[in-house]
């Protein structure tokens, strides 16, 4: 099988583009490196199954060649981060909607290839009272349009409309994963990930700077359920034209999250409180919970992760030592 991965030097699409390579797949990436890195797919490029292009999914003619000569489409480029997205609003609008019409219509163009689109739970927006975890089919909930952070929510909103209506109106088969927090080694902190930031810091001994009151909870997924959900869902016809949350419904606290990173790194670092507006903009908002129901993706592939809170640490920290 002939696979392009969209945005493959990413921190996602790299394991998953090793994974697939070490199952014998022909594997194409395309990153343009706005936030990938040539280094998560190095040790990728002396495989003869693998090949790498530098170049934007906006790209036409160069998309064109690629979709065309692929069996499936793995779309995961996009515009990711919180801070990247505060940052670069007009960007990451233009690359999520933009490009995922590229990379759908050539889909369709060009032999009705098959596309799994990398969403996101920030689709789901604001917690609410009365909703404890999320569920694929739950409503919306989002801020006014004068807070940056809400434009991606939107974005890939219409990304996964769009790629609904294709799947609807053109019969292409399509299916969209809704990544929950997914973090392990290669993850940047660079553009608000926590994880892999509050662990450079502990290593540096430098404060730990939580944004808010820290009593915010999410749920972290090891990047290896992440991929093998991934290709699970890719592999499954009954999957065509629906939408999975992807995560691990296992809850902490962003407080208790730095604790435990001080702890398992050995660190001298204390816990500094940091106010959103100072670390992102006026008028901030952040959820104090986001946790995934994962009944719908259990039900159909059995998927339950695998990786514990304490693995990830492990992982995040090694990866960062050496």
């Amino acid at each position: 099988m002939r696979i392009l991965i969209t945005g493959g030097a990413g921190f996602i699409g790299s394991h998953l583009a090793e994974t697939l390579v070490n199952k014998g797949k022909f594997v194409t990436v395309i990153d343009n490196l706005s936030t990938g890195s040539v280094e998560n797919i190095i040790h990728l490029k002396k495989n003869k199954k693998f090949k790498f292009y530098l170049g934007s999914i906006l790209n036409n003619k160069l998309m064109e060649r690629l979709v065309s000569g692929c069996d499936i489409v793995y779309h995961l480029a996009a515009a990711v981060g919180v801070k990247y997205v505060i940052d670069n609003p007009m960007e990451s609008i233009e690359i999520n909607v933009k490009g995922t019409e590229n990379v759908l219509e050539k889909a369709n163009k060009l032999g009705k290839k098959k596309v799994i689109i990398a969403s996101t739970s920030e689709i789901y927006g604001k917690d609410r009272p009365g909703i404890k975890s999320f569920k694929e089919t739950d409503d919306r909930l989002l801020g006014t349009t004068t807070i940056s952070r809400w434009s991606y929510s939107c974005s890939k909103a219409l990304d996964e409309f769009l790629a609904l209506a294709y799947f609807r109106e053109k019969k292409l088969p399509i299916t969209i994963l809704r990544y929950f927090n997914t973090c392990g080694p290669r993850q940047t902190g660079r553009y608000g990930m926590v994880i892999p930031r509050f662990v450079k810091q502990a290593l540096l001994n430098k404060q730990i700077t939580v944004y808010g009151d820290g009593k915010q909870t999410r749920c972290f997924m090891h990047v290896k359920d992440a991929v093998r959900a991934t290709i699970d869902l890719a592999n499954s016809k009954v999957a065509v034209g629906e939408v999975y949350n992807i995560g691990n419904p296992q809850s902490i606290s962003i407080n208790d999250l730095a604790a435990k990173v001080i702890k398992m790194t050995k660190s001298i670092s204390k816990i500094a409180h940091i106010p959103y507006e100072k670390a992102y903009e006026k008028g901030f908002e952040d959820m104090r919970h986001r946790k995934p129901d994962i009944s719908k993706i259990k039900k159909l592939i059995g998927f339950k992760p695998q990786h514990i809170m304490d693995n990830i640490l492990k992982d995040v920290i090694n990866y960062y030592k050496d």
